[in-house]
């Protein structure tokens, strides 16, 4: 098996050398040609490094975390939603290995990566406390039954608002969408942080939370594990 990746990566590396001396070939005899050349050597080694990327099972988000900088996320008079995200983030992977799913857990800003699975873990945040709730994002149909199963699971624990699908810009245009190519990807906020009534039910809860996750991810993979007690 070894060999033969080893074979697939040098026959694509041979590929790219002849693409490479072709294109230097051009530069020097057409100038004009110089910024095509440019784009089809950034192109040809982007696609190369996607077929030699190796693809993971399941993607563990923890929304913002590692970030000093920028969007770090909703805070509360008592709550940081970084801190959150990562914690119900390691819950999650720890379950899903004791299920020996293969599991790579990621900060905010990650390189590429490609799955099976992604699930960014969030909290939301309003300017008037209690207008939000739970909700999901994705960014493709394939996505779309593994969302509608993980609300209605989330939904029969959570007992408070949910908003619509996608419901912001910033999960319609969630940066990681570009970064974790992911058969199936969702951006999961779990509640509001900077209503208090939310947050209070939310924060004795978190690791349950993260358990009902990692059975949601579980399920979709088609393991037969056992749901956890709420």
């Amino acid at each position: 098996m070894i060999f033969y990746i080893a074979l697939q990566v040098n026959k694509r590396l041979k590929t790219f050398y002849v693409l490479f001396d072709i294109i230097a070939y051009m530069i020097i005899k057409n100038k004009a040609a110089s910024f095509f050349a440019i784009v089809i050597i950034l192109l040809t080694g982007y696609i190369l490094y996607l077929a030699i990327s190796t693809p993971v099972t399941v993607v563990i988000q923890a929304g913002h975390e590692g970030r000093t900088t920028g969007n770090t996320g909703t805070e509360s008079r008592l709550y940081h939603e970084d801190r959150w995200n990562t914690y119900v983030a390691n819950e999650v992977a720890k379950q899903l290995r004791r299920w020996h799913i293969k599991v790579k857990r990621v900060p905010a800003d990650v390189s590429f990566i490609r799955a099976t699975i992604a699930v960014s873990i969030h909290f939301d945040g309003a300017i008037n406390p209690c207008a939000s709730g739970a909700s999901i994002g994705y960014p493709n149909d394939n996505s779309y039954s593994f969302a509608q199963r993980w609300k209605k699971l989330y939904a029969n624990y959570f007992p408070y608002k949910w908003q619509q699908d996608n419901f912001t810009k910033n999960l319609r245009d969630y940066y990681a969408y570009k970064r974790i190519r992911a058969e199936k990807f969702l951006v999961l906020e779990l509640g509001e942080i900077t209503c208090d009534k939310q947050a209070k039910w939310l924060r004795p809860r978190l690791k349950k939370i993260a358990r009902l996750i990692a059975y949601s991810i579980a399920t979709e993979l088609g393991k037969n594990v056992k749901k956890p007690v709420l």
